[in-house]
């Protein structure tokens, strides 16, 4: 008797017709915020990139460094999440800067380093300026390219240490999960 076992992709539910997947270039720092307050803010702020997204739709933040001004070289996947709602809306962090923010949903992920996958991606593949596609500071990738990081970064994501939960914003409270 043959037994035959399945397995599928750690992101395997993710996929689903119509959704879109984003890749979003953000400091480590400031994804670690992003992924506390349940947000995403790109592209220092606009509102143009995150209108483009979707409810449902998959963003995954490529850190090139740990901080904005002067950190150290990260070049990795830090965070996979999805957008909760269609609301993009203004969040006052100081007098001289409103940035638009969305809502997401962030899943427990491991940081994945591009360096491996910069053969595999189409957006990275042959290319020897590879980092040409992360100045526009979001941008659309394939499903095929999302499965492919989106797996790397959740297939042990739960062996490590993952962050405590985080209570709601008042602006996440308008949507119903």
């Amino acid at each position: 008797m043959t037994r035959t076992i399945s397995v599928t992709s750690p992101s395997a539910d993710l996929m689903l017709p119509g959704l879109r997947y984003w890749i979003g270039v953000v400091s480590a720092s400031h994804v670690d915020h992003a992924i506390e307050q349940g947000v995403a803010q790109t592209c220092h702020g606009k509102a143009r990139s995150l209108n483009r997204m979707q409810p449902g739709d998959w963003l995954i933040y490529y850190s090139p460094r740990t901080d904005m001004n002067g950190g150290a070289p990260l070049q990795s996947f830090t965070a996979i999440g999805q957008a909760a709602n269609d609301r993009v809306y203004r969040h006052k962090m100081s007098d001289t800067f409103i940035p638009y923010r969305r809502n997401m949903r962030y899943l427990p992920a491991r940081s994945v380093r591009i360096a491996d996958l910069l053969e595999q991606l189409s957006f990275t593949k042959g290319r020897r300026s590879w980092g040409q596609a992360f100045r526009f500071g979001q941008f659309e990738i394939t499903q095929e390219d999302f499965r492919l990081i989106a797996d790397l970064m959740l297939e042990s994501a739960g062996e490590q240490e993952t962050k405590p939960e985080f209570p709601l914003c008042e602006s996440q409270l308008e949507f119903e999960w």
